[in-house]
């Protein structure tokens, strides 16, 4: 059971990693398609653009180097590769603040988007902060606590992206409406499968 969860912690990142790559940079490198689902009009979307392409590789790099991190196996084998990945993570989610602030304000939905995105932008950085926090003071237990946390906001891309099919596609709510109800419960979700990890202990 711990080795099936294992390897899927390790796949989902990888095929999610590729389809957001191959969306963004190859299939719509202008960001075409995202822009013409905004409601409001980009002041400077050379600027949003230039943001949005870093939020997306530097979540990609969180996305390749979490997996790495909270995987047993992985970590027993090579505590120093654990370290140097470990600040790899902590550091791509640092520099995503600022990216991810600034395009929280040019939201699809509004500000009920924006204001989901900001507190998912908040506890993203707050729980990687509280990972490193407690890791520095080799607090071992509580460190793998918020650093799990921290990991599974990392996939709040991939839940916006799912909710959206389903309450856009299959169940007609406008694109707008979808979006903001996928941002909220992105990170609500994310969380509530954390606790249910940590509870667990499955792979910790």
């Amino acid at each position: 059971m711990k080795k099936t969860i294992g390897i899927t912690i390790l796949i989902i990142p990888i095929m999610w990693v590729l389809h957001t790559f191959s969306k963004n940079f190859m299939i719509d490198p202008a960001f075409e398609k995202f822009i013409s689902n905004k409601e409001l009009i980009l002041a400077d979307p050379s600027l949003w653009i230039f943001m949005i392409r870093i939020h997306i590789l530097l979540a990609i790099l969180s996305l390749l180097t979490g997996p790495l991190g909270v995987i047993r196996r992985i970590r027993v084998k090579s505590i120093r590769f654990h370290r140097w990945n470990g600040r790899l993570y902590v550091l791509s989610i640092l520099l995503n603040f600022i990216p991810g602030v600034y395009v929280s304000f040019f939201a699809t939905g509004g500000w009920p988007s924006t204001i989901g995105f900001l507190i998912l932008n908040t506890l993203w950085l707050g729980t990687t902060i509280l990972g490193y926090w407690y890791i520095k003071r080799r607090q071992v237990i509580l460190h793998s606590r918020w650093i799990t946390r921290s990991f599974f906001l990392c996939f709040a891309n991939m839940t916006i992206y799912i909710i959206v099919a389903i309450a856009h596609n299959a169940m007609n709510f406008s694109y707008g409406t979808a979006y903001t109800i996928a941002v909220w419960l992105s990170w609500v979700l994310n969380l509530l499968i954390a606790e249910l990890i940590i509870r667990q202990k499955t792979f910790l």
